[in-house]
């Protein structure tokens, strides 16, 4: 009971002693003002709906901020008083004071009647009309506090909701999309809601035409005297509208500069025009070709104007990722005196070349990952129809630190890509065009890759011909019909090598990928006001289906193309991950990884496409592909340690906390292992069963830190085991081992992990 005591008493003085010292160094008269605290309807038995959530805001909302606070302590006001007034504006004491430090507030900076009239606007806004706010101060041991009584009184509900009676005009557009009007008899009285239905009716106006209205004409008039605490509205459009924004207007001539800028303004604007179907194009270079622009402009002569069109103009010209600048000008005809406006595309390319740098984080097919640097030249328009050719070289690493005797996975790539992107579908037979914002895009790609490893080197030649398109903001696919890779390795010791494990010799041997691949993505991220964000990807891929039916065999009575094996699998993956803002400065990750690969024609799956486990963004606690499968022991003979398998479940949570600027801090568990679908009498432990692979699990945690700039994280984890299917006895849970303390343990167990952004 005394060894608690202490430790309490020792805070209680450390409290008093902080509080104290604070106090000490007000201003003679003044008191050091430490928050405010609302009280709702104090008389009265009634409450309010959502209580809590309304008096944390109506807290919020109270100015001045107190001073920041941490478990009790205002360290930072501390720090500032323990600096002192520094003679010199530098040096330690003035960082302290004005960097770290951070000045009282007072109670005399309190403005108790500005603080009414904002929590009273509040209220009523929410439906509360007869609220009513009163405000006070109450001073102890020179530590003032301000109370603020809020007597709400009933919150009004909305009774009727009546549009224009016009059936011709502006009244007549307004009144036709009512019924999906957001002020609803039988809700509450929200001023926010208000304020969302003069935008809605604006946004319907404007796909009707009415393009110089705004939702400031708007008026919603509000009768609170039909009693019962109830109010009728009346959406009406006030008098003093002008008359440009009563009137739909038409597209008259569409103008279009694809080669703009402002020294050349007058020469442009002089040189002789190219009609185009709807369009009038000055480009006196012959930049584009004239096609171009049936993808990038949604605007038809004669037309109706509509904010759609004008968005997704604007949408495509920015996302074709050929102009720099972009701007749309709209003018009327005759100065207001018809309803037709004259649209001018002002658009200024990006320079033909360009090259640039990067430093990334890479999470490879062949599952390495790790970092990459990688240079990369772009030349744009290179058939004059806004394609790009992208040649890049990339080299990459990456290394896994353990502190054990097993061998450490390191590994190295080389990369040369030339890839050539057209903004449209490429189709044989017909022709199609998406009508969204996003450009959809044909890519060829070719590249030649070397993965160096310590026991074996990869060579891979590619060739892909796909598709890459978006549905909206938050979906996005990618489809690759036809895709080629040739694989030859070269496998350190082989002969020892196959000797001891006969099924690597197919899986490493030489051998052709033939067939497709499909993406989908699902990414809510962008929505950054969503507190709960969702990712997914998941991937398709076969090989040697179609190609399979042509191919030769070989005398061993396998597929073959040329002399060369021929692969055939199925490979599916699936990756969920779901991101919770716990607050502003805390964030809750979690992934769930599940893949399956399916091989068939006497053919392992081929060990570039093999799913593995352990590393720096995987199951941290383990080297880097040497977990698994199942339960198998990798026995200290085998010089090849790295363990692929045709089965893959791993499940990560982080949680993600800002320490100071760019340093953010993290706590992880990870947890998962990989499986073959087969019996290898070689690697006993490693088969699938739907009985037994939850004990099979490995489990690893840890802790690291981040260094996020934006642009770059730099990322420092490291994590140990907790639960380890691969001992050869006694129980898979190895929690009650942990001893920091000793070197042994931390040799045998912590695994350090370097890499360059997030994990997952």
């Amino acid at each position: 009971m005394r060894k608690r005591i202490r430790p309490l008493f020792f805070m209680s003085l450390c409290l008093v002693f902080s509080a104290c010292s604070n106090i000490k160094y007000l201003p003679p008269g003044q008191n050091l003002y430490t928050g405010a605290t609302v009280i709702i309807n104090p008389d009265s038995t009634g409450k309010i709906s959502e209580e809590k959530d309304v008096k944390g805001i109506l807290e919020a909302k109270t100015r001045p901020r107190p001073n920041k606070s941490f478990l009790g302590l205002k360290v930072k006001l501390y720090i500032y008083n323990l600096a002192g007034e520094p003679k010199k504006q530098k040096g330690i004491r003035y960082w302290l004071r004005n960097k770290v430090g951070e000045p009282p507030v007072l109670q005399s900076q309190v403005k108790i009647p500005y603080n009414n009239a904002v929590l009273g606007s509040y209220l009523i806004s929410q439906g509360y009309l007869q609220a009513k706010v009163t405000g006070d101060t109450v001073v102890k041991n020179r530590k003032a506090k301000a109370i603020y009584t809020a007597e709400t009184g009933d919150r009004y509900i909305i009774n009727k909701v009546t549009f224009p009676k016009d059936s011709a005009g502006i009244a007549a557009h307004i009144n036709h999309n009512s019924s999906q009007s957001l002020l609803k008899p039988g809700s509450f009285y929200d001023f926010d809601v208000f304020k969302a239905e003069r935008e809605r009716i604006d946004n319907d106006l404007k796909q009707s035409g009415y393009f110089y209205f705004n939702p400031d004409y708007l008026i919603l008039q509000v009768d609170s005297t039909i009693g019962k605490n109830r109010v009728n509205i009346f959406v009406k459009v006030k008098e003093i509208t002008p008359n440009a924004a009563l009137k739909p207007y038409t597209i008259n001539d569409i103008t279009i500069y694809p080669n703009y800028s402002l020294r050349s303004d007058s020469a442009i604007r002089a040189s002789t025009p190219v009609t185009y179907n709807d369009f009038i194009i000055k480009d006196p270079k012959n930049t584009f070709k004239l096609g171009v622009f049936d993808r990038l402009v949604f605007f038809n002569k004669g037309e109706l104007y509509n904010r759609r069109d004008h968005n997704q103009s604007l949408n495509r010209m920015v996302n074709i990722g050929t102009f720099k600048v972009v701007k749309a000008d709209f003018i009327p005809v005759d100065s207001f005196k018809n309803d037709q406006l004259n649209v001018n595309f002002y658009l200024t390319p990006l320079k033909k070349n360009s090259l640039s740098f990067q430093v990334i984080g890479t999470s490879k097919s062949n599952n390495f990952v790790g970092s990459e640097v990688k240079l990369t030249q772009t030349t744009r328009n290179v058939f004059r129809g806004a394609e790009q050719l992208e040649i890049s070289a990339s080299g990459g690493f990456e290394k896994q630190i353990k502190g054990s005797d097993q061998k450490q996975g390191n590994s190295y790539s080389l990369t040369g890509q030339a890839k050539l992107i057209f903004p449209r579908f490429l189709l044989p037979f017909f022709k199609f065009n998406s009508t969204n914002a996003f450009i959809p895009k044909t890519n060829i790609l070719t590249s030649y890759q070397i993965l160096d490893r310590v026991d074996y080197t990869l060579k891979a030649i590619k060739a892909e011909f796909g598709y890459e398109w978006k549905e909206n903001i938050y979906k996005e696919h990618i489809f690759n019909p036809i895709s080629i890779n040739y694989v030859k390795s070269n496998v350190v010791d082989s002969a020892t090598l196959f000797q001891k494990n006969p099924s690597l010799r197919t899986s490493l041997e030489n051998q052709f990928i033939i067939g497709l691949n499909y993406n989908f993505t699902y990414n809510d991220q962008v929505n950054q006001n969503k507190r709960n964000n969702i990712y997914f990807s998941g991937d398709l891929e076969t090989s040697g289906t179609l190609v399979g039916l042509f191919a030769s065999k070989d005398d061993a009575g396998k597929k073959s193309l040329f002399g060369t094996a021929l692969s055939q699998f199925i490979r599916l993956e699936g990756d969920l991950r779901n991101y919770y803002k716990v607050n502003k400065k805390v964030i809750w990750a979690n992934r769930l990884n599940v893949g399956f690969g399916y091989s068939y024609g006497n053919k392992p799956m081929p060990f570039v496409r093999q799913f593995f486990a352990g590393g720096s963004s995987d199951i941290r606690a383990f080297g880097s592909r040497l977990l698994g499968p199942g339960s198998y022991v990798i026995p200290d003979s085998v010089t090849f340690k790295d363990q692929g398998g045709d089965i893959k479940i791993m499940l990560n949570t982080e949680l993600r906390f800002k320490i100071v600027s760019m340093l953010y801090g993290a706590a992880f568990i990870d947890a998962g292992n990989i499986w073959l679908r087969k019996n290898d009498p070689l690697k006993p432990g490693g088969q699938f069963k739907f009985n037994s692979f939850l004990s099979q699990m490995a489990v690893g945690t840890g802790a690291g830190l981040r260094v996020d700039a934006s642009f770059f994280v730099i990322r420092l984890d490291l994590a140990f085991p907790i639960r380890r299917p691969d001992l050869p006895t006694g129980p898979a849970w190895v929690i009650r081992d942990i001893d920091f303390g000793s070197s042994a343990w931390r040799k045998q167990n912590l695994t350090f992990n370097l890499g360059i952004g997030y994990p997952f």
